[in-house]
């Protein structure tokens, strides 16, 4: 899924920087009109992933218009959101375990019930972007 345009720099400082639980801007849009709201979020190959609930406003808005825009530490990017479905379906076994280690701190603090089917697992795939690093400008 990684993007082909994007540098093995770029890929590598996102990895560094986001490969692991981040608090990220996420901002989706209803009838031209923005809403953004912070998110914990975990990057790896081209895409950033997150725990929501499936009839949560966000979920509701990306499944109207898929274009989002993410933000975080001196990054920028927009992309488009994809709901893979249940946490704990079985072709979500393997991002869904990256999760439990990214998020270990709070999973299992009572926020989240991964028997509900409606716990899912938002991606975002990335379709352009900023990233700055140490003076360097990387485009995604």
């Amino acid at each position: 899924m990684l993007k082909k345009d994007m540098s093995p720099e770029a890929e590598r400082i996102l990895t560094e920087r986001f490969g692991k639980d981040n608090v990220m801007a996420l901002a989706t849009v209803e009838s031209g009109v923005p809403s953004v709201r912070y998110v914990n979020a975990y990057y790896e190959n081209g895409a950033f992933y997150t725990i929501t609930y499936a009839l949560s406003n966000k979920m509701r808005q990306i499944e109207e218009n898929p274009a989002i825009a993410i933000a975080g530490e001196w990054f920028t990017a927009h992309g488009n959101g994809v709901n893979l479905g249940w946490f704990g379906k079985a072709e979500n076994q393997a991002i869904a375990g990256k999760l439990r280690t990214a998020f270990a701190e709070w999973i299992d603090n009572g926020h989240n019930n991964f028997d509900d089917q409606s716990t899912v697992i938002l991606r975002i795939e990335l379709t352009d972007g900023l990233l700055l690093s140490h003076g360097k400008r990387y485009e995604i």
